[in-house]
Parts: structure tokens; C-alpha cells; sequence
């Protein structure tokens, strides 16, 4: 198989800065599209948690069915991730009053669980490996966990912790920056670095959102969620459009 094959049977895309930037990105308009959804809209967690499941399960089969790459399509099924993330999160914590430390707990043992069932079932966690449909649906399961793990560790962190939103966002972006620094400096794991930022970016995002649209009275600058939702996706289509990407390249 050369190099373009390889690079073919893997759908998702290979780790750069505009990957990232369009990660953050991502896990913002998670935090403000669910909440448009589940507060603006006062349809309430639960029934915000079915409709992105759904939209979820939609975008994850579409992506497995795909036949290559599609940049759109990829990131597409991120904002469903996070945005069934965020209300599900939510939903836990305060509809089932399971409380943001309860929440964490429970999801990092799923989120555990989910990598440790996939690398004893393939091998292997690392993204050049996601060339098969099992591959696929143990990545998109254990990046759900990841975006709802990290919701509810944004919370915690800006609330519990009474950090608050901008206390929240130097932790979790300084916890990135060691992240980088081992990336750069170190010969730890790449596969185990990737998946510690990924989960972090994710809580960053959530204490971001929660800035832009929270009352003033909490802390946040009350914009509209359909706004800043807006803004948001705008500004993700247009890094996508932007930002040149390919597939990992395959592991095989």
C-alpha cells in the first residue's frame, strides 16, 4: 500500500496547529450551542441531550460510512460530540444531582474504560490507527466520553472550585502548555500526550463558552448563545476552509 492509500484509509486528520485551534473552537460552541438548546430554548437537559444524541449518532455512522477523509464531515461530528457533551453533562450533574465531583468520577472511569477496552481489543489507541470501522466507533465513543468528562471538569473548576470562568480557562490553558512542553521536550508517549490535550481542551472550552454567555452577576459577558454559537461556527468553517489537512498517516 503507498503512501496515498495509506493516508486514504484513515479518516481522521493529522495533528497541527489549525487542529487544535479549530479544537478549542469547537468545544465552545459546544458549551453555547448546548446551552442555547437546553436553556435559551428551555426544552431542558434532557430532551437536549436526545436531540444531539441523535445528531451524534447520525454524524458518527455517516463518518464510518464514509470512504475517505472529509474535513467538513470530520469536524461536523467533533461539535456533535461536544454538544451532546455538554447537555449530557449537565444532565448528570444537575437533573440527576449526581454533582460535578460524582460526574467526573464516573466519566473518567468510562473514559478509561473505553481506551482501555479499544487497545485491548486492537492493539492500539493512537489516531494513525483509526483505518477500520471498529477502530472508528471506539474513537468517536471515547471522544464523547472525553468532551462530556471535560464539561463537567469545567464546571467544577469555575464553580466548586470558585475559580471562575477566567481562573478556569489560565488552568486548564497553562495544563496545556506543560502538555506542549513535554510534546516538544520530552520522549513521553505521543499517543498519551494527544489524548491528555484532547481531553483538556475540552474543559477549556467549556469555561470559555460559559464566559461568553453566562450573566454578569456570575461572572460571564451575557451574550446572546445564538450569537456566540454563531460567531463560533462562522469562525470554524472558515479555519477549516483555511487551514490545509489530510488524513493521519496510517500506522500500517
Amino acid at each position: 500500500m503507498d503512501a496515498i492509500a495509506e493516508r486514504a484509509a484513515v479518516k481522521v486528520p493529522e495533528v497541527t496547529l489549525g487542529f487544535w485551534i479549530i479544537k478549542v473552537a469547537a468545544t465552545t460552541l459546544g458549551e453555547t450551542g448546548g446551552d442555547a438548546v437546553s436553556m435559551s430554548m428551555n426544552l431542558g437537559y434532557l430532551v437536549g441531550t436526545a436531540i444531539f444524541a441523535a445528531i451524534f449518532v447520525a454524524a458518527v455512522t455517516a463518518q464510518i460510512k464514509a470512504s475517505r477523509f472529509h474535513p467538513m464531515l470530520y469536524w461536523a461530528t467533533i461539535i456533535a460530540t461536544t454538544t451532546v457533551g455538554t447537555t449530557l453533562a449537565d444532565f448528570a450533574d444537575r437533573s440527576l444531582g449526581i454533582g460535578y465531583a460524582g460526574g467526573s468520577c464516573l466519566l473518567l472511569a468510562l473514559l478509561l474504560g473505553s481506551l482501555y477496552l479499544w487497545h485491548r481489543s486492537l492493539g492500539s489507541v493512537a489516531i494513525s490507527t483509526v483505518s477500520s470501522p471498529r477502530a472508528e466507533a471506539f474513537y468517536w465513543v471515547t471522544i464523547m466520553f472525553s468532551q462530556t468528562l471535560g464539561t463537567t471538569l469545567g464546571d467544577w473548576t469555575a464553580d466548586t472550585a470558585g475559580l471562575g470562568y477566567g481562573g478556569g480557562a489560565l488552568v486548564f490553558s497553562g495544563l496545556l502548555a506543560l502538555v506542549a512542553a513535554a510534546w516538544f521536550w520530552t520522549r513521553l508517549s505521543r499517543t498519551l500526550l494527544f489524548w491528555t490535550a484532547f481531553i483538556l481542551t475540552r474543559p477549556l472550552g467549556a469555561v470559555v463558552g460559559d464566559f461568553l454567555d453566562k450573566p454578569l452577576s456570575q461572572g460571564g459577558l451575557a451574550l446572546s448563545r445564538y450569537a456566540a454559537s454563531a460567531v463560533l461556527l462562522a469562525f470554524i468553517l472558515a479555519c477549516v476552509l483555511a487551514f490545509r489537512q489530510r488524513p493521519a498517516a496510517s500506522a500500517h
